[in-house]
C-alpha cells in the first residue's frame, strides 16, 4: 500500500508547530506504478490545481491521485496545511484522504477512488 513511513515534516507557523503523525505517506514510484506513470488514460479531472489520476495499487486497491501542479503556487507549507485540515475534516459521506507524497518536488494527494462520479455532480447534480 504505502512506505510505512510516517511523515515527519514539521510546519512552522506565527504560532504553533504542527507534525503530522496520522497520514501515510506514499512512495513516488509506488504511485507512479499505479498510475502508469501518470499516464494521460489513467487522467479523471483536470482541474486549477492539477491533474486526477485513477491509480491501481499493488494489493487491488483503487485510488485517485491528485497531482498537484507546480503552477498553482502552493508551497509545501500550505499543502501540508491543507492535508492536515483535510485529513481532521473526513466525513462518511465525503471522499476518504489515505495520504500524501512529497517527494522528487511534486506534492500529491491519495484519495479513494470514487468509482460511479465525481464529488461535485453527487452534490449539484
Amino acid at each position: 500500500m504505502h512506505s510505512g513511513r510516517q511523515p515527519q515534516k514539521l510546519i512552522n507557523s506565527e504560532h504553533n508547530q504542527m507534525k503530522l503523525d496520522e497520514l501515510p505517506l506514499y512512495d513516488f514510484e509506488k504511485l507512479e506504478t499505479a498510475t502508469n506513470s501518470f499516464h494521460f488514460g489513467n487522467m479523471l479531472g483536470k482541474g486549477g490545481f492539477g491533474p486526477v489520476y485513477k491509480g491501481i495499487m499493488e494489493d487491488g486497491q483503487e485510488i485517485a491521485v491528485k497531482r498537484l501542479s507546480k503552477a498553482s503556487g502552493q508551497g509545501i507549507e500550505e499543502f501540508m496545511n491543507e492535508v492536515v485540515v483535510i485529513s481532521k475534516l473526513q466525513h462518511r459521506n465525503l471522499v476518504r484522504l489515505h495520504g500524501c507524497c512529497v517527494e522528487r518536488g511534486e506534492q500529491m494527494l491519495v484519495y479513494e477512488f470514487m468509482p460511479n462520479k465525481s464529488l461535485d455532480a453527487l452534490l449539484f447534480g
